[in-house]
C-alpha cells in the first residue's frame, strides 16, 4: 500500500516537472516579435479575388494584435489561440467546410495569429478556404 502511494507520488512530481520544463521551454523558444513601430501588408482574399487590401501600422509585436487593432479579425479562444472565424465581416461556413487560411508571401503559416511574429515590412494574406 505505501508503495503504491509512492509510486504515485514520484510519477505525479515527475509530471509537473516535466510539464514545467516544457512550458519553460517554449517561452523561451517561442518566435519573437519585433517591438516598436512597423507597417505590414494584409491582403483578404475571397473566391480568388483579393477583396480588401489594406497597410496597417502597429506597434504590435504579433499578427493577432495588429489585426485585432483594425477590427479585422473575430473567432473563438481556444486551447491554442484565437480560432479565426470571421475576417473584414465575412464569417466562414463551417457546414460548407470554410475556413480562413493564413499565408506570409504565399507560404503558409507555421504558427497561429497568436504567435505569428510581425517584422517590419511583413505581408500577409488571409484566404478564405474552402475543404478539409
Amino acid at each position: 500500500m505505501l508503495g503504491n502511494r509512492k509510486s504515485i507520488l514520484i510519477a505525479s512530481v515527475t509530471l509537473v516537472t516535466l510539464a514545467a520544463v516544457f512550458l519553460g521551454a517554449y517561452l523561451l523558444l517561442r518566435p519573437a516579435g519585433e517591438e516598436g513601430a512597423k507597417t505590414i501588408g494584409v491582403s483578404v482574399v475571397v473566391d480568388g479575388k483579393t477583396v480588401k487590401s489594406l497597410d496597417i501600422n502597429t506597434d504590435a509585436a504579433y499578427l493577432r494584435q495588429a489585426l485585432e487593432e483594425h477590427n479585422l479579425i473575430q473567432g473563438d479562444e481556444g486551447t491554442y489561440g484565437l480560432l479565426v472565424k470571421t475576417v473584414d465581416g465575412r464569417t466562414a461556413d463551417e457546414a460548407a467546410q470554410e475556413w480562413w487560411s493564413f499565408t506570409k508571401g504565399g507560404e503558409f503559416l507555421m504558427t497561429g495569429v497568436d504567435d505569428t511574429p510581425i517584422e517590419d515590412g511583413d505581408s500577409f494574406e488571409i484566404t478564405l478556404t474552402a475543404g478539409w
